[in-house]
């Protein structure tokens, strides 16, 4: 028996183990692009699972400017920011992120993935303490464990008393740092983003808020969670991506202060040692950013779908928090019972995928619908009829 043979036993035992609680994820290949019907195994489907919040992913202007930047720009640098790796459009791709969630500087990355993995690595130094919120996404999680000599608290979801323990607590001889996502991507609800931005300016703490699920969506002008709460221009450090509201396609970034985005240009790793984001989803990106500004309509229309959404699946009987983001959580509890009802809706021509443990906690498995502008009033009538049926 050889060290292959060892582990395709093992990886085969583990495979077989997710099938059996219904944890297994399927990977659909879609025909064509992204909007609010796809096209999935020669079949047409309405999509209520997308990131794709603002409908901008297959714009025709998107499109056209991320074909330009490929043009002009090329595949890519083959080289990193520092040594020939940064372009004229990195930068106006900058700016317009800045502007966009009030922020002096930014930096761009290939993923918010790997904007929360360099930054909490390269701000902090030993004797700080980051406190994180326990619902935080995976890539804050991962981030955070990066850290060294840094002391790491977690505090309960939204539990703000639990939170000023954890500030009252820590060393106050370091950098103290709260993080927290502004729409937590498996809930749909909000951090409490006043009451975090009071008790971190009381105890002296930085804010760090990863918004990927804000912007784009929340706000009048969907300038993100702070915009909703009337705190633009007041986070500390707010990351996000480019991969959801802003073009679909790709790329993160980290907003802050000058000095901050700096040390980032000179120390993280994720820019020092890995390629720049090409430059069609630089200029892609960059169109998305200011299509949103100049047509706050799709703003108002995603408000008003998402609300259809969720009025509608209550009134079917489904059980859906209130809130203010564009994701509506229906949990039902048992993974193969979600699993099963997934692939009755893919039956019924609706996309809406189930989520099950290590996504969510065991006994806490849910189908996540996600509103997007781009869904017209037939889309949400066939889709709400499909969850009439289930």
């Amino acid at each position: 028996m050889t060290a292959v043979d060892d582990f395709d036993r093992r990886a085969g035992t583990a495979l077989d183990g997710l099938r059996a609680a219904g944890q297994y994820k399927e990977l659909r290949a879609i025909s064509g692009p992204m909007g609010p019907v796809a096209s999935i195994g020669g079949r047409e489907v309405i999509v209520l699972c997308s990131n794709d919040y603002l409908g901008l992913a297959n714009h025709p202007d998107v499109v056209a400017a991320g074909i330009e930047g490929l043009r002009s720009h090329g595949a890519g640098t083959a080289s990193v920011r520092f040594i020939c790796g940064t372009l004229d459009v990195h930068e106006r791709l900058e700016r317009a992120v800045a502007g966009l969630v009030g922020t002096p500087a930014a930096l761009s990355f290939v993923s918010c993935w790997t904007a929360n993995e360099a930054l909490f690595p390269t701000v902090t130094a030993p004797g700080d303490t980051v406190i994180s919120d326990a619902l935080n996404h995976a890539s804050i999680i991962d981030a955070v464990r990066q850290t060294r000599g840094v002391e790491r608290k977690i505090y309960p979801h939204n539990d703000l008393a639990e939170l000023e323990a954890a500030l009252t607590s820590a060393d106050p001889g370091g950098v103290r740092w709260v993080v927290t996502d502004g729409v937590f991507s498996m809930e749909g609800d909000l951090a409490p983003l006043p009451e975090i931005l009071d008790l971190c300016r009381a105890h002296e703490a930085i804010v760090v808020v990863d918004d990927s699920h804000g912007i784009g969506v929340l706000g009048a002008a969907g300038r993100g969670a702070p915009e909703h709460f009337g705190l633009l221009g007041q986070i500390d450090v707010i990351t996000g991506t480019l991969g959801k509201a802003l073009g679909g396609a790709a790329g993160g970034f980290v907003g802050a202060s000058e000095r901050l985005v700096e040390l980032l240009v000179q120390r993280a790793r994720p820019s020092l040692f890995s390629n720049a984001l090409p430059a069609t989803v630089a200029c892609s990106a960059t169109r998305a950013i200011e299509i949103l500004l100049a047509e706050p309509e799709r703003v108002a229309r995603l408000h008003d779908n998402t609300a259809r959404l969720r009025q509608g699946l209550r009134k079917l009987g489904f059980s859906c928090p209130d809130g203010a983001s564009a994701i509506i959580p229906i949990i039902l509890g048992d993974a193969h019972k979600v699993e099963a009802a997934s692939r009755r809706l893919y039956e019924l021509g609706v996309l809406v995928v189930g989520f099950s443990f290590p996504v969510v906690p065991e006994g806490q498995a849910r189908l996540r619908v996600q509103a997007s502008a781009a869904l017209e009033d037939a889309h949400l009538d066939a889709a709400l009829e499909a969850f009439g049926q289930l």
